[in-house]
């Protein structure tokens, strides 16, 4: 256990930020999840900005790698244009 208050201070915000994390890169896979299930062109295509969004704001923060996202990304590009 820590015996310092700044390393306690520091356990409890990486408890907080680990949460939101976990919570941030759960709702992206979800998304990413939706979009490749879905079958509706017009359905996809409204859905692929929010999900390019989220996408960049994970790699941005570093919670993803930044060449996941953009083959992520790349790979949801490639379903919409192939719907019809």
């Amino acid at each position: 256990m820590a015996n310092h208050k700044s390393s306690i201070k520091r356990i409890r915000q990486t408890e907080t930020r680990n949460e939101l994390n976990r919570y941030q890169h759960k709702t992206a896979r979800n998304a990413v999840r939706d979009i490749r299930a879905t079958t509706s062109k017009k359905e996809a295509e409204a859905m692929f900005p929010a999900v390019q969004a989220m996408l960049d704001k994970l790699a941005k923060r570093n919670i993803i790698h930044k060449n996941k996202a953009a083959n992520l990304k790349s790979s949801i590009q490639v379903h919409v244009a192939g719907l019809k």
